[in-house]
């Protein structure tokens, strides 16, 4: 069976429907994956997850090389059996958080060098480091190692960027041949800045080095988001078409929508769960912000259509309670509902590309936010 099998694809758009099999079972696309950094979704369990519908979820390379270490993750046999959850992970290899997190990071083309943002250490990750602990962890996806950049940046960065990235590339996937595993899948990421010669030249040199999958990587970075969108659109059209196209960290729900019909099939975002620790709930209408004195007394659930255990159980005026008094439970119970909605939006996507109305779903997603369609 092929890595990735295409389905269903929109006759007016470049949205597809598919099929993404891995080693801990198959992933139907397009699909959104829940964050779970440290090997946790925040505050629900690996059951709770499956019940909102989750397929697959992305685990964090820099966190879990510091902490708890790989030695302890691989007495379990990897991340799937430390944390209990049997499904595929997909992890990312941690280049954005040295950048972003890490204390006097510095960046070479041997890979990053850079102490612990936990207790100051000094560590090294090299390419072929960030394979080796995704292989430990026994991801069923590998991201290969790249340098994320901030926008806004200079020409001169992005090609900078491009090229350290590419030349890394390619040295993850010889030590992933080298490694001989057919369950680990490893996939390249696109740089490039929002500069579109360079998103070309790096998408066109990774394809020649074949990876089972490819990412586009730095968006959502700082850019305007209209910038975002023309990146993303000119950039996916140019990865391999039969190989499963990612869009990293992109996960407002108009922007799931408006990058599958761009032909994206994967994405991560923290958005549905930190949201959710903030007070605010995504329903098919718009965001709620539960603090809202409004929902005080309201005996409605916080959407009358959803079907998840929070909307189900519970009303808006106990939601606000619980959100106003910091109950632990507040923040279980709007990240079940967030996780539930982003889950049944990437389902009702891929229901409406299989009877090729996409377009239609698109109009429909926007006229229910009172929005003009873009």
């Amino acid at each position: 069976m092929p890595v990735f099998e295409i389905h269903a694809r929109s006759s007016e758009t470049k949205a597809r429907a598919g099929v993404l099999a891995t080693a801990h079972g198959p992933v139907k696309t397009p699909v959104f994956m829940p964050v779970g950094t440290l090997g946790t979704v925040k505050a629900v369990s690996p059951e709770e997850l499956l019940a909102c519908g989750a397929q697959m979820i992305l685990g964090n390379t820099y966190h879990l090389y510091l902490r708890p270490g790989c030695e302890i993750i691989e007495a379990f046999g990897g991340l799937h059996g430390f944390m209990n959850w049997h499904r595929p992970i997909l992890t990312d290899s941690g280049g954005f958080q040295i950048y972003s997190l890490a204390k006097m990071a510095k960046i070479t083309e041997n890979g990053y060098a850079f102490q612990s943002h936990i207790d100051g250490s000094s560590h090294l990750i090299t390419p072929e480091d960030a394979v080796d602990i995704q292989l430990r962890l026994n991801s069923d996806i590998l991201m290969c190692l790249d340098q994320c950049i901030s926008h806004p940046a200079t020409e001169k960065q992005a090609e900078a960027a491009h090229h350290l990235t590419v030349s890394w590339a390619q040295r993850c996937r010889e030590k992933w041949d080298r490694a001989d595993t057919a369950g680990n899948l490893l996939f390249g990421i696109v740089q490039g800045g929002m500069y579109p010669h360079l998103r070309r030249l790096s998408a066109e040199a990774l394809a020649e080095i074949d990876f089972p999958g490819y990412a586009v990587g730095g968006l959502s970075v700082g850019e305007p988001r209209e910038m975002m969108h023309e990146t993303a659109q000119y950039t996916l059209p140019l990865l391999p078409d039969e190989k499963p196209r990612y869009v990293m960290g992109v996960g407002r729900p108009g922007d799931l929508v408006e990058m599958v019909g761009f032909g994206a099939d994967m994405f991560d975002c923290v958005m549905p769960t930190r949201n959710a620790r903030n007070g605010q709930l995504f329903t098919a209408e718009g965001t709620v912000n539960i603090n809202n004195a409004r929902f005080r007394a309201d005996t409605e659930s916080i959407e009358p259509e959803c079907t998840c255990y929070t909307c189900c159980s519970y009303s808006r005026a106990y939601l606000h309670h619980l959100y106003r008094n910091r109950e632990l439970l507040a923040y279980r119970l709007n990240t079940i509902h967030n996780l539930h909605y982003y889950t049944r939006l990437m389902a009702q996507m891929r229901e409406a590309i299989q009877e090729n109305r996409f377009s239609a779903f698109r109009r429909e997603f926007y006229r229910r936010r009172g929005v003009d369609t873009p």
